[in-house]
């Protein structure tokens, strides 16, 4: 007979947070939440490796808010007690959230303050000034406003906790986290959330935590087989495109999906291909405004679109490593031009990491990550909590090196975790290929390079004119789509459809991957 769970309501939580919890639908706490609370509100350290999609956020907010409402009943003075530290900007806003979730009914006890974005530190002054209870930032902006001394925490500061460990070394945060230490008390609570232990975890171990407990609540970073289903197609650079347009424009590939590109120039190549058939897709990279970014996530996450393509934060971490796949097959004089791109990238993005994408069916590595890290956390965006998902990996024969190292890695994590083959047959689809090629050759570099900018132009206007608009007209927002055409291709209005001699023999195939929740982009259930 299995052992008991643990309940929200046994763990002695005020009620004003556990009604917060029931309005969230969480019935029972996942595994990471059900140990790590407990021992949080002992007042253990905790270094808690746990996989993306377990609950981390919820496992460490919970605790705050309950020994800050806990200590608010004696001590009225109004201080700074607990410090959130950040890899990227939207898990910032997306921390933000879930704790202004949970803390619903006792919001005058417990306030937050997200200050990891790009606002002038004078504009978020006031802010701070107004001591809220938790503040969440990237660990540059949080030092930048201890410099500033718009904070101070030296004698306030009660629970420091470091979310997305693993990510803070790899995007540059370092020397930053090192001199924000010198501004904390002695002695304080500490937690580090990480779905991976690196050795740079292992080093923010020492320095922060006081004889923590370590947590490592499963024995495999991705969920299993039974949950997640991984799979890998052998192809060249051509055949991504071609199938990439055959699954989505049959419907092979059911629900919210996740396309994940290398490097920027390949989202908006891989969008205006995608437009030539009329299918919508959203881009999501470092050079877009990070209101935007949240907003794109938004609207994701309500069902307004199925389709997102994105970079991951290796395109900020090495640009040189992304110019492959933004050039494939040419020399060392594009990798000049990919490097030169990277110039207005936001090294605080991150969409594969820490993210919450909810019920996302499916993710697709059009080009595969360069890294274990990498794979392991743009496959963990499909099957969260306890949905399933699918992974599908487009693999070059440049890539074939990479595709060993993400498999032996996962076969020593657990042995039902393997990527398999899909065995798609490429000559059922070769009369598409003629359709295929017709539409890469409207994709031109001009075509390419004008999108971008012009992406980038409407999303600063949407961005920052609209801001104020939007907050006095919240119901105009889902005017504002992303998933709209660009069209600086030309875009031949027969490619729209497929012919019925073709469609025929493809559309009886069974869809590869299952629709799995959620709602598309016209708001309503889709296929199952």
């Amino acid at each position: 007979m299995a052992d008991k769970r643990l309940q929200f309501h046994e763990m002695g939580l005020d009620d004003r947070l556990l009604k917060a919890v029931a309005d969230l639908g969480w019935s029972q706490p996942t595994l990471i939440q059900e140990t790590a609370i407990v021992l949080a509100l002992e007042g253990k350290d905790l270094l808690a490796r746990a996989r993306t999609g377990s609950g981390k956020t919820a496992a460490y907010a919970v605790p705050i808010i309950q020994r800050i409402l806990a200590s608010k009943q004696s001590v009225r003075e109004q201080e700074v007690r607990a410090l959130i530290l950040v890899p990227t900007k939207e898990l910032g806003q997306q921390v933000q959230t879930m704790i202004r979730q949970l803390t619903a009914y006792c919001s005058r006890d417990v306030r937050v303050a997200d200050i990891s974005g790009k606002a002038d530190l004078s504009a978020q002054r006031p802010i701070l000034m107004e001591k809220p209870d938790v503040v969440v930032g990237t660990p540059s902006r949080v030092l930048a406003h201890l410099n500033a001394q718009n904070l101070l925490l030296h004698s306030s500061l009660e629970m420091l906790v470091v979310d997305e460990a693993d990510l803070l070394f790899s995007f540059g945060f370092e020397a930053d986290l090192k001199n924000l230490l010198c501004h904390l008390p002695k002695i304080y609570q500490s937690f580090l959330m990480s779905a991976t232990l690196s050795e740079d975890v292992q080093a923010l171990k020492e320095l922060l935590l006081h004889n923590p407990v370590i947590l490592k609540l499963q024995g495999s970073q991705l969920p299993d087989s039974s949950q997640l289903q991984q799979y890998t197609i052998k192809c060249d650079e051509e055949d991504k495109f071609l199938l990439i347009y055959t699954l989505l424009k049959l419907q092979l590939v059911q629900g919210k999906t996740l396309l994940f590109v290398g490097a920027v120039e390949r989202c908006y190549r891989l969008k205006l291909f995608l437009e030539q058939f009329s299918i919508p897709a959203c881009v999501l990279n470092s050079e877009l405004p990070i209101q935007s970014r949240c907003h794109i996530i938004t609207q994701f996450n309500q069902g307004f679109y199925d389709y997102i393509i994105a970079t991951d934060e290796q395109s900020l971490a090495d640009p040189a490593a992304t110019a492959a796949h933004a050039s494939p097959g040419k020399g060392k004089k594009k990798k000049k031009v990919a490097q030169k791109g990277g110039k207005g990238k936001d090294r605080e993005y991150g969409v594969s990491r820490g993210v919450d994408f909810q019920n996302v069916s499916n993710v697709i590595n059009f080009d595969f990550p360069t890294t274990v890290e990498s794979y392991i956390h743009r496959v963990g965006r499909t099957a969260r909590a306890d949905n399933p998902g699918t992974a599908l990996s487009f693999i070059s024969h440049t890539e074939l090196e990479l595709l060993s190292e993400v498999e032996e890695a996962l076969k020593g994590d657990n042995a039902d975790t393997v990527l398999k083959p899909y065995k798609f047959k490429m000559e059922e689809i070769e009369g598409f290929r003629y359709r295929c090629r017709d539409a890469m050759r409207s994709v031109t570099k001009q075509a390419v390079r004008e999108a971008r900018l012009k992406e980038i132009k409407q999303e600063l206007l949407n961005s920052e004119k609209l801001k104020t608009y939007f907050e006095d007209n919240p119901r105009d927002l889902q005017l504002l789509r992303h998933d709209k055409d660009i069209h600086p291709a030309v875009v031949k209005p027969h490619l729209k459809n497929v012919p019925d001699y073709l469609g025929m023999t493809h559309t009886q195939t069974q869809p590869i991957f299952r629709y799995t929740g959620g709602k598309n982009r016209k708001g309503k259930a889709g296929p199952s």
